[in-house]
């Protein structure tokens, strides 16, 4: 190796730079030469000190140097090269060592004795070259690890993202499945804690799509694995051998056997209790290590949020149907030679509940008590208090049979429960008791509590307002109360509706209420229809008039002389085409 070999290159670490200047000797004097090459220059004495030779310098190299003359053979091996590649010696031909990393031009990185190694090939002079050859264990361990993490991270960020979307138990227990394949597992099942005696389970495996296949099951509580019972308790069972062969049993497996297969059981946490149980199984060839078991429990955290949060939406959803269907308005009770007809939209048409109300109550005598009414307000509170309203009708019609007294009754109770609660809520009310009348009709007392008057059709076609007025429920001690009676011969109706009704904003303009002129004239010439379809009529003609805007809560109730059959005549005439100022103004 001449100093023409080593002058003004770079080894490749960074540490020597060396400028074109003379040089010491690369090799000690026992070196073996080659033939005529030229002798290195000697290393310019540094103050009197002991010059250094070439292999002092070479020995502190991050890489190893291996020279070769023209003909393959190796004229030197640095230190850390014989510790890196002990096959390699001095004064052999390099491809006798064997070493297939060192077999190509351009080098490449290969694994020798369980290290990584990178190998590069520089040309020398006289067709001698040098392999520099280096440890990247360390480095390669690192950058697989970081790109391990990174996709673990990325797992767990998917995960999240879409656990974070199902709110109904079913379809999150799927996602968390479907998820987990094939990340995690070849099969993967989730078991739901038992409710009410019996487990729900799902699973997935692996196909040959990319998809899943999905598949869900039912388990008595009892019937369950013990390692789930175990799991569901908090634990985690560890006895590998044990728990595949109860999840064989369980037939969650398919398509694997007990002797190459290994599984883990994680728990799935809840808010008290765990939510559920994870088993997540694979062939043996990629055994569960630590890092894999930690990304199974960080899943395992992320699926039991999920479902604890759509477990606890699904209570929440069945607490808020089970009040809605109690505060919902209950259809009247059959009376004798009375035929009912009954609409309700809320303004609020997610909750199905509002402000309006009404139905009705048997008497003893034969008579029914029936009432429509509104409270101020709308949506939940609104709901509440028509609740209690209704409650109240429903304890003090046992005890008072008079509309005009028990609309009094009805408003001490309404003021002791609103001054009690600090609540400044009132209400509107026609409350009414129906007779059959001895010629075949009906009789209705009528009393008014501050809300719209009832419309009456006759048989005739005519349509009448009664003239029922009075205070409003609940604000003071003693309102004035109106009382009308009223007589429906058969076939005639009485309309009760709420201001939901009459103060509907629409038409041409948006803007203008429906108003009590286009109610009478959009009945008038229905007085043959049957109570039902007269209450759906007018609903309908209201959100014509309404378009799609915005509206408060609808409620109607139609009462019809049915004679003394007690069926009402067949309904076989059309409805009347709409003419007048409601026709002229028109929807929007």
């Amino acid at each position: 190796m001449s100093g023409a070999d080593v002058r003004d290159f770079d080894p490749g670490d960074g540490r020597i730079s060396t400028p074109h200047v003379a040089r010491a000797s690369a090799w000690s004097a026992a070196a073996p030469r080659s033939g005529s090459a030229p002798v290195l220059p000697a290393l310019a004495p540094a103050r009197a000190q002991a010059a250094p030779d070439w292999s002092e310098v070479v020995e502190h190299f991050r890489e190893g140097l291996v020279v070769c003359d023209a003909d393959g053979v190796v004229r030197h091996v640095s230190p850390v090269a014989e510790r890196l590649l002990p096959e390699v010696a001095a004064g052999e031909l390099l491809a006798a060592a064997g070493i297939g990393g060192l077999g190509r031009d351009d080098g490449a990185e290969f694994t020798h004795q369980g290290r990584r190694l990178r190998a590069r090939r520089v040309a020398l002079s006289a067709g001698r070259s040098c392999w520099y050859v280096e440890d990247v264990s360390d480095s390669v361990s690192r950058a697989d690890a970081l790109l391990a993490e990174r996709a673990r991270s990325a797992f767990l960020a998917v995960a999240g993202e879409r656990l974070g979307n199902p709110l109904h138990p079913d379809r999150a227990a799927a996602a968390v499945v479907r998820l987990a394949v094939p990340t995690l597992a070849e099969v993967a099942v989730l078991v739901l804690a038992p409710r009410s005696g019996r487990a729900r389970w799902w699973r997935a495996s692996r196909a040959d799509d990319d998809a899943p296949n999905v598949d869900r099951g039912v388990l008595a509580a009892a019937d369950l694995p013990a390692a789930m019972i175990e799991a569901l308790g908090g634990a985690e069972p560890h006895a590998v051998d044990w728990l595949v062969e109860q999840a064989l049993e369980a037939g969650w497996l398919p398509g694997l056997d007990s002797a190459d297969v290994c599984a883990r059981v994680v728990p799935l946490p809840g808010r008290e209790a765990p939510a559920g149980v994870l088993l997540v199984a694979r062939r043996a060839t990629r055994w569960y290590d630590h890092a894999d078991v930690e990304l199974i429990r960080a899943f395992a955290g992320r699926a039991g949020a999920a479902l604890t949060t759509a477990l606890l939406y699904r209570d929440q959803a069945e607490v808020a149907d089970t009040l809605q269907a109690s505060l919902l308005p209950v259809e009247p009770v059959e009376a004798p030679g009375v035929q009912w007809g009954t609409s309700y939209r809320p303004a609020q048409a997610g909750l199905r509940i509002g402000g309006d109300f009404y139905g009705s109550h048997r008497l003893a005598d034969g008579g029914s008590v029936f009432f429509l009414g509104d409270v101020s307000g709308k949506g939940v509170e609104a709901a509440v208090f028509t609740g209690q309203l209704r409650q109240c009708l429903h304890a003090l019609h046992r005890v008072e049979h008079q509309p005009g007294r028990l609309l009094k009754l009805l408003n001490d109770a309404l003021l002791e429960t609103t001054q009690a609660h600090g609540q400044g809520r009132f209400a509107t009310m026609v409350l009414g008791v129906v007779r059959p009348h001895r010629d075949g009709g009906l009789s209705l007392t009528l009393a008014g509590g501050g809300h719209l008057p009832p419309l009456v059709l006759r048989a005739s076609g005519e349509v009448e307002q009664v003239p029922l007025r009075g205070m409003l429920i609940g604000v003071v001690p003693d309102p004035r109360i109106g009382e009308v009676t009223v007589h429906l011969a058969p076939g005639e109706t009485c309309l009760l509706y709420s201001d939901g009704v009459t103060e509907a904003r629409g038409g041409r303009r948006g803007d203008d209420q429906f108003g009590t002129d286009r109610l009478m004239h959009a009945v008038s010439g229905c007085h043959r229809m049957p109570a039902p379809a007269l209450a759906e009529r007018i609903e309908q003609v209201t959100c014509d008039w309404l378009g799609h805007g915005d509206h408060d809560d609808i409620a109607v109730l139609a009462l019809r002389a049915t004679g003394p059959g007690g069926r009402p005549a067949r309904h076989l005439h059309a409805v009347p085409t709409t003419t007048g100022p409601a026709a002229a103004e028109g929807p929007r």
